[in-house]
Protein backbone atom coordinates (compact mmCIF):
# COMPACT_ATOMS: atom_id res chain seq x y z
CA UNK A 1 0.00 0.00 0.00
CA UNK A 2 0.96 3.39 -1.10
CA UNK A 3 2.75 5.34 2.10
CA UNK A 4 3.71 8.41 0.32
CA UNK A 5 1.38 11.52 -1.29
CA UNK A 6 1.24 11.98 -5.38
CA UNK A 7 0.14 14.38 -6.96
CA UNK A 8 -2.51 14.57 -9.44
CA UNK A 9 -3.88 17.31 -11.42
CA UNK A 10 -4.31 20.54 -7.99
CA UNK A 11 -3.94 17.49 -5.37
CA UNK A 12 -1.90 15.21 -3.98
CA UNK A 13 -3.41 12.18 -2.90
CA UNK A 14 -2.60 9.46 -0.45
CA UNK A 15 -4.34 6.31 0.26
CA UNK A 16 -5.38 5.13 3.55
CA UNK A 17 -4.93 1.83 4.15
CA UNK A 18 -8.50 0.70 6.03
CA UNK A 19 -7.47 -2.65 6.62
CA UNK A 20 -8.72 -5.67 5.13
CA UNK A 21 -11.93 -7.44 4.27
CA UNK A 22 -12.68 -11.10 4.06
CA UNK A 23 -15.62 -13.32 2.89
CA UNK A 24 -16.33 -16.47 1.78
CA UNK A 25 -16.73 -17.16 -1.92
CA UNK A 26 -20.20 -17.70 -2.07
CA UNK A 27 -19.83 -13.63 -2.00
CA UNK A 28 -19.31 -13.74 -5.63
CA UNK A 29 -22.15 -14.03 -8.44
CA UNK A 30 -21.77 -14.64 -12.35
CA UNK A 31 -24.17 -12.95 -14.83
CA UNK A 32 -24.04 -16.81 -17.18
CA UNK A 33 -25.67 -18.56 -13.18
CA UNK A 34 -23.48 -20.22 -11.01
CA UNK A 35 -21.88 -22.73 -13.14
CA UNK A 36 -19.63 -19.97 -14.88
CA UNK A 37 -18.88 -18.25 -11.65
CA UNK A 38 -17.65 -21.79 -10.24
CA UNK A 39 -15.56 -22.52 -13.52
CA UNK A 40 -14.11 -18.56 -12.76
CA UNK A 41 -13.48 -19.41 -9.46
CA UNK A 42 -12.02 -22.26 -9.92
CA UNK A 43 -9.59 -20.50 -12.65
CA UNK A 44 -8.99 -17.71 -10.01
CA UNK A 45 -8.06 -20.64 -7.93
CA UNK A 46 -8.01 -18.51 -4.07
CA UNK A 47 -10.05 -20.27 -1.27
CA UNK A 48 -11.79 -16.79 -0.06
CA UNK A 49 -12.39 -13.24 -1.07
CA UNK A 50 -10.04 -10.92 0.72
CA UNK A 51 -9.38 -7.45 -0.56
CA UNK A 52 -7.76 -4.43 1.09
CA UNK A 53 -10.03 -1.20 2.12
CA UNK A 54 -9.21 1.86 1.50
CA UNK A 55 -10.01 5.71 1.39
CA UNK A 56 -8.02 8.29 0.21
CA UNK A 57 -7.08 11.95 1.61
CA UNK A 58 -6.39 14.81 -1.00
CA UNK A 59 -4.72 18.11 -0.07
CA UNK A 60 -5.13 21.04 -2.13
CA UNK A 61 -5.69 24.77 -1.95
CA UNK A 62 -8.99 24.33 -0.44
CA UNK A 63 -7.51 22.14 2.72
CA UNK A 64 -7.74 19.01 3.37
CA UNK A 65 -10.77 16.58 1.25
CA UNK A 66 -11.33 13.07 2.11
CA UNK A 67 -12.74 10.48 -0.59
CA UNK A 68 -14.82 7.92 1.57
CA UNK A 69 -13.85 7.70 5.15
CA UNK A 70 -13.56 3.69 6.02
CA UNK A 71 -15.37 1.57 8.42
CA UNK A 72 -14.68 3.23 11.81
CA UNK A 73 -14.48 0.46 14.22
CA UNK A 74 -18.12 -1.08 13.57
CA UNK A 75 -16.43 -4.04 11.22
CA UNK A 76 -14.23 -5.61 13.55
CA UNK A 77 -10.44 -5.30 14.38
CA UNK A 78 -9.13 -6.51 10.64
CA UNK A 79 -10.85 -2.31 9.57
CA UNK A 80 -10.99 0.62 10.85
CA UNK A 81 -7.54 1.27 10.40
CA UNK A 82 -7.87 5.07 8.67
CA UNK A 83 -7.57 7.23 11.70
CA UNK A 84 -4.46 5.94 12.64
CA UNK A 85 -3.05 6.40 8.61
CA UNK A 86 -4.62 10.01 9.05
CA UNK A 87 -2.71 10.50 11.94
CA UNK A 88 0.22 9.31 10.77
CA UNK A 89 0.04 11.55 7.96
CA UNK A 90 -0.47 14.51 9.98
CA UNK A 91 -4.05 14.71 9.53
CA UNK A 92 -5.89 16.03 12.59
CA UNK A 93 -9.82 15.20 12.05
CA UNK A 94 -10.50 18.94 12.64
CA UNK A 95 -8.48 19.55 9.44
CA UNK A 96 -11.00 17.66 7.21
CA UNK A 97 -12.77 19.89 5.20
CA UNK A 98 -15.31 17.89 3.36
CA UNK A 99 -15.64 14.18 2.92
CA UNK A 100 -16.57 13.08 -0.56
CA UNK A 101 -19.01 10.00 0.00
CA UNK A 102 -18.72 7.13 -3.05
CA UNK A 103 -21.87 5.24 -1.96
CA UNK A 104 -23.48 4.87 1.36
CA UNK A 105 -22.13 1.55 2.73
CA UNK A 106 -20.81 0.97 5.90
CA UNK A 107 -16.95 0.45 4.68
CA UNK A 108 -17.14 3.68 2.98
CA UNK A 109 -19.10 5.81 5.24
CA UNK A 110 -19.30 4.64 8.62
CA UNK A 111 -15.30 5.96 9.55
CA UNK A 112 -17.61 9.40 9.72
CA UNK A 113 -18.62 8.91 12.99
CA UNK A 114 -16.84 8.33 16.05
CA UNK A 115 -19.31 6.78 18.73
CA UNK A 116 -22.03 8.91 18.94
CA UNK A 117 -20.75 11.59 17.39
CA UNK A 118 -19.05 13.00 13.91
CA UNK A 119 -15.34 12.47 13.54
CA UNK A 120 -15.26 15.19 11.47
CA UNK A 121 -16.56 18.45 13.23
CA UNK A 122 -15.89 20.97 10.67
CA UNK A 123 -16.30 18.91 7.36
CA UNK A 124 -19.15 19.24 4.87
CA UNK A 125 -20.23 15.92 4.02
CA UNK A 126 -20.82 15.00 -0.03
CA UNK A 127 -23.00 12.27 -1.34
CA UNK A 128 -24.07 11.84 -5.01
CA UNK A 129 -27.80 12.82 -4.79
CA UNK A 130 -29.56 9.92 -5.78
CA UNK A 131 -28.10 8.03 -3.10
CA UNK A 132 -28.71 10.10 -0.67
CA UNK A 133 -32.23 10.20 -2.44
CA UNK A 134 -32.74 6.37 -2.02
CA UNK A 135 -30.93 5.43 1.26
CA UNK A 136 -32.71 8.97 2.92
CA UNK A 137 -36.42 7.65 2.00
CA UNK A 138 -37.28 5.05 4.93
CA UNK A 139 -40.07 3.64 2.65
CA UNK A 140 -37.91 2.17 0.15
CA UNK A 141 -36.48 0.53 3.27
CA UNK A 142 -39.06 -2.50 3.24
CA UNK A 143 -38.45 -2.84 0.00
CA UNK A 144 -34.91 -3.85 0.09
CA UNK A 145 -33.94 -7.04 0.56
CA UNK A 146 -32.11 -7.58 4.10
CA UNK A 147 -28.76 -7.65 3.40
CA UNK A 148 -28.43 -4.34 1.41
CA UNK A 149 -30.49 -2.51 3.30
CA UNK A 150 -26.97 -1.17 5.73
CA UNK A 151 -26.95 2.22 3.64
CA UNK A 152 -30.49 3.42 5.61
CA UNK A 153 -29.07 3.16 8.93
CA UNK A 154 -25.62 5.01 7.93
CA UNK A 155 -27.88 7.69 5.69
CA UNK A 156 -29.92 8.36 8.81
CA UNK A 157 -26.14 8.80 11.08
CA UNK A 158 -25.30 10.80 8.48
CA UNK A 159 -28.11 13.35 8.67
CA UNK A 160 -27.76 12.99 12.41
CA UNK A 161 -24.35 14.00 13.33
CA UNK A 162 -23.68 16.33 9.72
CA UNK A 163 -27.11 18.40 10.06
CA UNK A 164 -26.63 21.12 8.12
CA UNK A 165 -23.43 20.47 6.45
CA UNK A 166 -24.36 17.79 4.00
CA UNK A 167 -24.35 18.60 0.38
CA UNK A 168 -26.41 16.25 -2.11
CA UNK A 169 -24.10 16.17 -5.27
CA UNK A 170 -25.88 15.87 -8.38
CA UNK A 171 -23.74 14.30 -11.58
CA UNK A 172 -20.68 16.79 -12.40
CA UNK A 173 -18.04 19.33 -11.29
CA UNK A 174 -18.48 18.95 -7.35
CA UNK A 175 -15.38 20.72 -6.51
CA UNK A 176 -12.61 22.65 -8.74
CA UNK A 177 -11.01 19.91 -10.60
CA UNK A 178 -13.10 16.90 -9.56
CA UNK A 179 -16.11 15.33 -11.29
CA UNK A 180 -18.50 13.05 -9.93
CA UNK A 181 -18.85 9.98 -12.62
CA UNK A 182 -22.39 8.07 -11.97
CA UNK A 183 -21.53 4.19 -11.86
CA UNK A 184 -25.22 3.18 -10.70
CA UNK A 185 -26.06 -0.48 -9.78
CA UNK A 186 -23.82 -1.53 -6.62
CA UNK A 187 -25.81 0.89 -5.26
CA UNK A 188 -29.04 3.27 -6.35
CA UNK A 189 -26.30 6.35 -6.90
CA UNK A 190 -23.07 4.83 -6.44
CA UNK A 191 -20.55 7.21 -8.93
CA UNK A 192 -16.54 7.83 -8.54
CA UNK A 193 -14.43 10.71 -8.62
CA UNK A 194 -12.69 12.17 -11.36
CA UNK A 195 -9.53 14.38 -10.50
CA UNK A 196 -9.25 16.30 -13.50
CA UNK A 197 -5.35 17.12 -14.97
CA UNK A 198 -2.40 15.28 -16.99
CA UNK A 199 -2.85 12.91 -15.63
CA UNK A 200 -6.23 12.12 -14.40
CA UNK A 201 -7.21 9.85 -11.35
CA UNK A 202 -10.77 7.90 -10.98
CA UNK A 203 -11.36 6.87 -7.54
CA UNK A 204 -14.13 4.87 -8.34
CA UNK A 205 -15.43 3.37 -4.98
CA UNK A 206 -16.64 -0.40 -6.01
CA UNK A 207 -17.26 -0.55 -9.60
CA UNK A 208 -14.58 -3.53 -8.76
CA UNK A 209 -14.09 -4.94 -5.59
CA UNK A 210 -11.61 -7.31 -7.50
CA UNK A 211 -9.34 -5.88 -9.15
CA UNK A 212 -7.82 -9.02 -11.10
CA UNK A 213 -11.14 -11.02 -11.36
CA UNK A 214 -13.45 -9.00 -12.48
CA UNK A 215 -11.11 -6.95 -14.30
CA UNK A 216 -10.37 -10.29 -16.97
CA UNK A 217 -14.35 -10.83 -16.18
CA UNK A 218 -16.58 -7.77 -15.52
CA UNK A 219 -20.01 -10.02 -15.58
CA UNK A 220 -18.54 -11.42 -11.96
CA UNK A 221 -20.45 -9.38 -9.61
CA UNK A 222 -20.65 -9.49 -5.74
CA UNK A 223 -24.17 -10.24 -3.80
CA UNK A 224 -23.97 -6.34 -2.37
CA UNK A 225 -24.80 -5.28 -5.85
CA UNK A 226 -27.98 -3.55 -5.51
CA UNK A 227 -28.58 -4.21 -9.24
CA UNK A 228 -26.37 -6.51 -10.25
CA UNK A 229 -27.59 -5.89 -14.14
CA UNK A 230 -26.55 -2.23 -13.82
CA UNK A 231 -23.45 -2.76 -11.86
CA UNK A 232 -22.03 -4.83 -14.85
CA UNK A 233 -23.05 -2.19 -17.22
CA UNK A 234 -21.21 0.10 -15.15
CA UNK A 235 -18.29 -2.12 -14.87
CA UNK A 236 -17.85 -2.82 -18.57
CA UNK A 237 -18.41 1.09 -19.02
CA UNK A 238 -15.57 2.81 -17.10
CA UNK A 239 -13.46 -0.53 -17.92
CA UNK A 240 -13.43 0.80 -21.41
CA UNK A 241 -14.01 4.35 -20.67
CA UNK A 242 -10.66 4.77 -18.12
CA UNK A 243 -8.26 2.52 -21.04
CA UNK A 244 -9.70 4.72 -23.90
CA UNK A 245 -8.98 7.86 -21.62
CA UNK A 246 -5.71 6.49 -20.18
CA UNK A 247 -7.05 7.55 -16.54
CA UNK A 248 -5.05 5.95 -13.66
CA UNK A 249 -7.62 3.95 -10.95
CA UNK A 250 -7.88 3.30 -7.45
CA UNK A 251 -10.94 2.91 -5.42
CA UNK A 252 -12.41 1.20 -1.85
CA UNK A 253 -10.89 -2.24 -2.62
CA UNK A 254 -8.05 -1.47 -5.67
CA UNK A 255 -4.39 -1.71 -4.00
CA UNK A 256 -2.62 1.10 -5.44
CA UNK A 257 -3.14 3.41 -8.31
CA UNK A 258 -3.22 1.15 -11.56
CA UNK A 259 -4.14 1.70 -15.20
CA UNK A 260 -6.37 -0.41 -17.25
CA UNK A 261 -5.56 -1.90 -20.44
CA UNK A 262 -6.95 -4.49 -22.73
CA UNK A 263 -6.43 -8.15 -22.63
CA UNK A 264 -7.65 -11.63 -24.43
CA UNK A 265 -9.74 -11.97 -21.42
CA UNK A 266 -11.03 -8.42 -20.94
CA UNK A 267 -9.23 -6.07 -18.74
CA UNK A 268 -6.11 -6.00 -16.96
CA UNK A 269 -5.58 -3.92 -14.20
CA UNK A 270 -1.88 -2.85 -14.35
CA UNK A 271 0.83 -1.05 -11.28
CA UNK A 272 0.55 2.68 -12.54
Amino acid sequence: MSETWRRFGSYDVLILDDGVFEAPLDVLIHAEGEAARDEAVARWGKPKVSIPVNCFALKGADGITLVDAGTGPSWGEAMGHAPAAMAKAGIAPEQVERVLITHLHGDHALGLFDGDRARFPEAEIVVPEADFAFFGDEAKRAQTPQNRQGGFAVTAAVKKHYAGRIHSAPVGRVRPGITLIPLPGHTAGHGGYLIEGDAPLLLWGDALHLSDLQAADPDIGFVYDFDAAAARASRRTILERAAHEGWIVSGGHIEGFRRVVESDAGYELIPA
